[in-house]
């Protein structure tokens, strides 16, 4: 099969060698963010119910599930949440195939309170937090789509962009986030799931902000709550120094005001709680970071289904052979896929997949481009791989 695979040679000064580069994280306990980790709980609950009654995955998308904040009033040493955070599952499902009645709105609920539990680990589901689930019901000719052909044909006219390898400062970003929930909050309880990780380089200048909710019955006082602020803010410094050997600056919640005590303490470690919503898709994107300095769909990934919607399908994808080229291909400094679909064509054939690929100087680029399309091609000869990673929990969307 020929495909419209282009590889340019983009002359363009890399990522790591800009002088002022700008990444964003938004932790799992953000409010953006436990809306697309609910989206795509979700969904991939969906996927299985319908894999288990059905044999194959039917027509659904999760993609608009809203978070609405309640209020709160957290205190050293304890606290209570005074109003619930609402949790509305938006979304279309297919709740009957072929004579089986599938339990849609009892399998979304499920997955999110499950989700819930193992994730914003502060909560108390019973008491913090209300789930609501209003899911319509999917188009007959949508389901359709999903039988009709071998490979799947795309649900839109739209793209996925995707770009590797991660500089410095994001694996930094995406890492400081990832660690202290993983590892430091086993020590300190009182780290919220809440954190927001914003990285700037400037030059050879590191500036991390981090912005954490602190869960307040696990903080004695005021003074616990500085020296947790500052072992946090020790622990990023050297864990960014195992990425860099640029100079790196760490700062925790600068906008306390510590004479006034006014802090940013929490009931449950989200700022859900107490005013600040959350939706699908305005956070990271599938490659769990916001890079104002790289290319980027704004298309949402989280709760799409994973067969034919290519807002998904091929932002994963994308993102999945620009690692993989830069892992195949040697001499690539940065690489950047574009995938376009054209609706109602099968998703391996898109219009185009472009990738810009920066090489290293004085590189032979006829190899450079004839290795990348070879990678390209062999994802493209196997795009229902992406969809199999989804249901089986092996790729992350946000």
């Amino acid at each position: 099969m020929v495909r419209n695979i282009k590889v340019e040679h983009l002359v363009e000064t890399p990522i790591e060698k800009q002088q002022i580069e700008l990444v964003e994280r938004k932790g799992i306990g953000h409010p953006d963010s436990i809306a697309d980790g609910l989206a795509e709980a979700v969904s991939r609950a969906l996927c299985n119910e319908y894999i288990s009654k059905c044999g194959v995955v039917l027509h659904h998308n999760t993609d608009e599930t809203q978070i609405v904040a309640g209020r709160s009033n957290p205190q050293f040493g304890g606290g209570e949440v005074i109003q619930p955070i609402y949790t509305l599952l938006v979304g279309r499902a297919t709740k009957e195939f072929e004579g089986v009645e599938i339990p849609a709105e009892a399998v979304a609920l499920s997955a999110a309170r499950d989700y819930v539990r193992n994730t914003i680990v502060d909560m108390d589901l019973e008491r913090d937090m209300i789930v609501d689930c209003k899911l319509g019901t999917g188009s007959s000719d949508l389901r359709d789509v999903f039988n009709r052909d071998r490979v799947p044909v795309a649900n839109d006219t739209s793209f996925g962009v995707g770009h590797a390898p991660f500089s410095e400062l994001e694996q930094i970003v995406y890492g400081s986030e990832r660690k202290l929930i993983t590892d430091l909050k086993k020590k300190i309880p009182g780290i919220g799931t809440d954190i927001k990780v914003m990285g700037l380089r400037d030059g050879d200048d590191i500036s991390l902000t981090i912005c954490c909710g602190m869960v307040g019955r696990h903080i004695d006082d005021m003074s616990h709550y500085i020296s947790i602020k500052e072992e946090m803010a020790d622990y990023v410094t050297d864990l960014a120094l195992k990425h860099t050997e640029r100079n790196v600056t760490t700062l925790i919640n600068t906008a306390d005001n510590i004479r006034c005590g006014s802090v940013f303490l929490t009931v449950t470690g989200t700022s859900a709680e107490m005013g600040d919503d959350g939706s699908v898709g305005r956070g990271n994107r599938c490659n769990g970071l916001i890079t104002p300095g790289r290319p980027m769909s704004m298309e949402a990934t989280s709760g799409k289904n994973p067969i034919n919607h290519i807002g998904k399908i091929y932002n994963l994808l994308s993102t999945q052979m620009a690692r993989d080229i830069v892992k195949a291909v040697p001499d690539v400094q940065d690489v950047h896929i574009r995938l376009l679909s054209q609706i109602g064509m099968p998703i391996d054939q898109p219009l185009v997949a472009s990738a810009h690929v920066i090489p290293e100087d004085g590189v032979n680029f006829a190899s450079v481009r004839a290795e990348t399309e070879s990678v390209i091609d062999d994802w493209l000869s196997n795009v229902t791989k992406i969809t199999d990673m989804v249901i089986k929990g092996e790729l992350d969307t946000f």
